[in-house]
């Protein structure tokens, strides 16, 4: 039974250190990612995907977070530097940065248990009790404290996060495990093509979400024989995790709602239509991912823009938005906004109609333009009458991006040179 004593979850989370794995290219969102990391994407209007785990991180309890840093890595640096530089570090709190400085290896990070290999001396030198491991480009809520209070008290070497997934969309996307009635951990597969379902719910598996808890003693060990073991790839789900289930305790921590009946929100926004799924989520009348709770706010930096404008009232040219989100900074003119997601300082001039669509920052839409099931990357110029997700043809010919399932992403580079796709 998990004790459910502030007190007592207080002091585990206090001797617990997180590190944030926040290195990944993302290359399956193309060029979204051609410029910066996946956990420095922006998301929800005003936040980074990274606010979310270290926005957990701060409501559980758990203020000293090292955040590990790789690819193309400058835009996530400097919201870091800027948002969440407030910890009092008198009080033992910080976010400390730790980009790949091949402090031993002459290569950069090579897995993430490579990562966490470059900074055993961070870890060693802070002398936590417990590590919490955690993806960094993930978007979800949850409590550490909870796993970490199972990790405790049953005596676990090493815990694992996991979400019940569909089996037919876990088969080669996620890592998945199977558990024997006590939740010990049994097997544990990398990306399988059949995952091992559940026994009360055989179209369900556990899905690993890439957040573990380690007693640091044992964390260190596994790392400094992974990092000899010349045949491993130095990734926790292909080598850390099947090797020490064998000969330790290790163990799932199931991931549920406060009901414990529904399944809780999390996303993978891998993908560009994971991530405009996941932002057209937040716009729903009843939103699954709710950003609105006091009780666990998201934390950010974002600039002081001035609120949200709506001009012209008149037959034809009517400023106004339903079903969307709106950012600080933005000015519908005379525009038609409906189930979109602006993020902020987006002008949209008069006449045009925006559908169903994912807007980022600081885009200027001019006038007579319809765009549908798009994504809008930062500070584009749509010009005077363009037309985007209305006829695939079109946006092809002009170089714009065509998800699989039928979203368009739209870049400066796109428009400023036509065809500029990458593959990803």
């Amino acid at each position: 039974m998990i004790s459910s004593n502030s007190r007592y979850v207080s002091q585990i989370t206090r001797d617990t250190l997180a590190l944030i794995l926040a290195g990944g290219k993302g290359s399956r969102l193309c060029e979204l990612t051609q410029y910066q990391a996946k956990p420095a994407i922006h998301f929800g209007g005003k936040f980074r995907v990274i606010d979310f785990p270290l926005s957990n991180c701060i409501n559980s309890g758990i203020r000293q977070i090292g955040v590990m840093t790789q690819y193309k890595a400058y835009s996530l640096i400097r919201h870091l530097s800027r948002g969440w530089g407030h910890l009092n570090r008198e009080l033992g709190e910080y976010v400390e940065l730790l980009p790949a400085s091949q402090q031993y290896s002459p290569s950069w990070y090579e897995g993430t248990a490579d990562a966490l290999y470059q900074n055993i001396e961070f870890i060693r030198e802070h002398a936590p009790k417990y590590v919490v491991v955690l993806a960094g480009d993930h978007i979800y809520k949850m409590d550490y404290g909870d796993m970490l209070v199972q990790h405790v008290e049953s005596a676990a070497d090493m815990t694992i996060s996991c979400i019940e997934v569909p089996v037919i969309d876990a088969a080669g996307a996620f890592g998945v495990m199977c558990v024997d009635e006590h939740n010990r951990i049994t097997n544990f597969h990398d990306k399988p093509d059949k995952p091992c379902p559940l026994e009360d719910k055989p179209e369900y598996t556990l899905a690993s979400m890439g957040n573990y808890v380690f007693n640091t003693e044992f964390l260190i060990q596994q790392l400094i024989a992974d990092a000899k073991n010349i045949d491993s790839l130095h990734d926790f789900g292909r080598d850390i995790i099947p090797a020490a289930i064998n000969t330790n305790h290790v163990m799932a921590f199931r991931f549920c709602s406060d009901d414990g009946q529904s399944a809780p929100y999390w996303r993978d926004v891998g993908t560009l239509d994971a991530f405009w799924q996941a932002n057209m989520d937040l716009v729903a009348i009843t939103p699954e991912l709710n950003i609105y709770d006091q009780d666990w706010p998201i934390w950010t930096h974002q600039k002081q823009s001035p609120p949200a404008k709506f001009i012209f009232n008149d037959y034809g040219r009517r400023g106004y938005a339903v079903d969307s989100i709106v950012s600080g900074g933005c000015i519908v003119s005379g525009a038609e906004i409906s189930q979109s997601l602006l993020f902020s300082d987006v002008h949209v001039h008069s006449y045009s109609k925006i559908e169903k669509s994912v807007i980022l920052p600081q885009v200027d839409i001019a006038q007579h333009v319809k765009i549908n099931r798009s994504i809008i990357d930062t500070g584009c110029q749509i010009p005077e009458g363009m037309s985007i997700g209305i006829n695939k043809a079109h946006d092809i010919a002009r170089g714009f991006r065509i998800s699989q399932d039928g979203i368009v992403l739209v870049t400066k580079d796109m428009l400023n040179k036509g065809d500029n796709q990458q593959g990803c």
